[in-house]
This record gives C-alpha cells, structure tokens and sequence, in this order.
C-alpha cells in the first residue's frame, strides 16, 4: 500500500480509531466532483456519498449533509427538519469545523462534532464512496457503515 497524504492518513486514521477495516484509497485523477469520484472509481455518480457543510443563518452553526452524488440538497427541506435557515458554507468555515477542504470532506474525522443528516437515497445501493480528507482520496463503505460511523439521521433531503 502506497503512503497516504496527510489529510487522506487522518481519515484512515479516524476510520481505524472507529474500529472500522475500511480503507483509503488515492485512486488517479481528481474525485472533487461526484461525477469525477464516479469516473474514476469506476462506479455510479449515486453511489458518492459527498459531504456538503452547510451554516445555520440564526446561529451560525454548522450541519453536515451527507448525499447521494446524483442528487441536490433542497435547503428548504433542510431548515425545515433542523427549524433554522442555512446556507452552504465558505471554504474557510468549512476547514475551521471539519479540519478539511472542500471536496475533500470526510463524513468523519472532523475539527469537531457535527449535527449530520444522511439521504435515504443513499441506502438503495450495497456499496457507496466518501470522501477522504482531500479532492483526490476515497473509501468504501456500505451505507449501514456511513449512518453507524457518524450518528447521522436518515432523511429525505432531495426534492
């Protein structure tokens, strides 16, 4: 196994302290986009879990929504099932509470912990790929794996 990058070796890390066989990958090419982590894993754009950070407007807390590639998150509903409006987070918010860059952002491992909510549609296929600390670093999980390892709520988040 070639030596991971630092913020991939962190991932891998958190996954091991989890108790969690799951292993990072850096396959070539950039997996920044769901479409670019479909291509190059070789798998279906549905089946990236991407982990978007979004901030409450009141508060200014941040959430974690993890998502299937193929779909969008309707912030609305969102704000809805959290009673607070958000709004996607800038790249400095998003590395000040997940430790991470955006397109790289695991659905662990994180600066702190982060109220998380997972899409259903996530839980239709056998194997799904996360982030992992960087636009060019992967894992496979199943989705049972994704909603133990971050105690996030299963939601409709799409539509």
């Amino acid at each position: 196994m070639s030596q991971l990058s630092k913020s991939a070796g962190k991932v891998q890390a958190a996954l091991r302290e989890m108790g969690l066989e799951l292993v990072v990958i850096e396959p070539p090419g950039s997996t920044r986009t769901a479409v670019e982590a479909a291509q190059a894993i070789g798998c279906q754009v549905g089946q990236i879990a991407k982990s978007i950070v979004f901030q409450t407007t009141s508060s200014g807390r941040p959430v974690l929504v993890v998502a299937s590639g193929s779909n969008r998150v309707n912030e609305v509903r969102l704000a809805g099932y959290i009673g607070e409006n958000v709004k996607k987070a800038d790249p400095e918010f998003v590395l000040q509470h997940t430790g991470f860059v955006i397109g790289g952002v695991p659905p662990v491992g994180h600066t702190e912990q982060l109220e998380t909510f997972i899409d259903q549609d996530l839980l239709q296929y056998e194997e799904i790929w996360a982030a992992a600390g960087n636009p060019h670093a992967v894992f496979p999980l199943t989705p049972a794996a994704l909603v133990r390892m971050t105690g996030g709520l299963v939601l409709k988040i799409t539509g």
